[in-house]
């Protein structure tokens, strides 16, 4: 029994053939034929399964045989916002494990002590895809560019809004216990982060000010990218 392929297409219902990477990767490292079975996955709740019908040198193009809309595993939207570490191969690690848990939104936050004040999100965003792919989940990730901590939490944002920090001079809840106990807990939430150094006090004082629940994530200190997948799973298994 062939192993099924998947690959990512926006809008696939309207379109005939697999974007530029999925077509080199369907012909130069899978051998696909005209005839092949293939899945597609647009990013946005729907599965297809179609038939290759023809394969060029850099071309794959594909007719639909069946639509097959999808159930989400989890209610509402998680965001997680984090400010980006020096080394982005950690930050590229967390985007990759958190699209596999189910999170529907990356946020980058340039804050006062962020380390790295320039990213790329278009190297995020082919980790998030593969990721999507590999996990198979029907919905992909948005993955948003560097945004200034300040334009971000002014921003307005439906459902709740946390901001994880480690000061002790202000008031914390948990918020694995927080969202459990909560019976009225909104499905969409949004998870600030901080850099290495953490938020700033005006930092976090400025997010509450905004509506942001100031929250701890335990009485570990966790790196910046451990703390963002611990908040998106945590959020997760609150959210099924």
């Amino acid at each position: 029994m062939k192993e099924e392929r998947y690959f990512y297409v926006p809008d696939a219902r309207n379109n005939t053939e697999l974007p530029k990477e999925e077509a080199q990767h369907a012909i130069k490292v899978l051998r696909m034929h005209e005839g092949d079975n293939i899945y597609l996955m647009d990013g946005d709740g729907t599965f297809y399964l179609a038939e290759v019908t023809m394969v060029t040198g850099k071309k794959c193009s594909y007719q639909i045989l069946e639509e097959l809309p999808q159930q989400r595993s989890w209610k509402g939207r998680i965001h997680i916002a984090m400010a980006p570490t020096k080394m982005m191969d950690r930050v590229e690690w967390m985007a990759e494990k958190a699209t596999e848990i189910g999170v529907d939104e990356f946020s980058f936050l340039e804050c006062k002590f962020s380390e790295r004040r320039q990213m790329r999100a278009d190297r995020v965003e082919k980790i998030v895809v593969s990721a999507t792919k590999q996990s198979r989940k029907a919905w992909k990730p948005v993955v948003n560019e560097l945004t200034a901590f300040k334009k971000f939490i002014e921003e307005p944002r439906e459902g709740g809004k946390y901001i994880c920090h480690c000061y002790e001079e202000v008031e914390r809840t948990d918020l694995f216990e927080l969202l459990k106990a909560d019976n009225t807990m909104p499905h969409d939430v949004t998870i600030l982060i901080g850099p290495e150094g953490d938020f700033s006090i005006d930092e976090v004082r400025m997010a509450m000010e905004h509506g942001y629940k100031s929250v701890s994530l335990g009485t570990e200190r966790l790196r910046t990218e451990t703390a963002a997948l611990s908040a998106a799973m945590q959020a997760h298994l609150l959210l099924r």
